[in-house]
């Protein structure tokens, strides 16, 4: 989260009793906070930026069962603001680089999948991506490597897969390629827009 959340709240409510280190003012200069959703609880966690290596700290938490809604704001900039509603009637928004998987997993439209889970088709498809990625680079920026690290999967409502492959490059960095595949494993382009 890279602001302080926006909030509405009474003195007592749950958007009251957000931590302080939310505030990018307040927190030391190379701290992060991360929001953490699971099927129990929603997390904020705080750490250092520059040293992975220290475990994250839990600063707040509220039972899953006090939030009523997550909503992706459609005005904001890019679309990355999402407002978080709790059953007191207090609100939150916060800025997310990913808002829709937030929303899609809160909502149980968008959940992990393991590969074995997936239809033949979307498998074959998924094993094609892997040995042969549509990515095309500019040689300046290197040239790509072999793909080692497990896709990223997830499951929409309609048994689209969203699949991530990170893609490494000769310069070091890393490329994140995404591709949406229907139950018979073709492509689904219409979800491009929902990333």
């Amino acid at each position: 989260m890279d602001d302080f959340p926006v909030m509405w709240a009474a003195p007592d409510d749950t958007a009251r009793t957000l931590p302080w280190q939310l505030d990018p003012a307040r927190r030391p200069r190379a701290y992060r906070t991360e929001l953490v959703l699971t099927d129990q609880r929603l997390v904020v966690l705080g750490g250092d930026e520059d040293d992975e290596s220290v475990p994250a700290e839990e600063l707040w938490a509220a039972g899953r069962d006090a939030v009523a809604d997550i909503e992706r704001m459609p005005y904001s900039q890019g679309g990355s603001d999402v407002r978080v509603r709790f059953t007191d009637g207090s609100w939150t928004r916060w800025k997310f680089k990913e808002p829709l998987k937030l929303v899609g997993r809160f909502r149980n439209d968008r959940l992990p999948v393991a590969e074995g889970d997936l239809t033949q088709e979307q498998r074959q498809r998924l094993t094609a991506l892997v040995v042969s990625p549509p990515l095309r680079v500019s040689r300046s920026i290197g040239t790509m490597l072999a793909v080692t690290e497990p896709p990223s999967l997830e499951r929409f409502s309609d048994g689209t897969v969203m699949a991530e492959l990170q893609v490494p490059l000769s310069s070091g960095s890393v490329w994140t390629v995404t591709r949406y595949l229907c139950p018979d494993g073709t492509d689904d382009v219409t979800k491009d827009s929902v990333r």
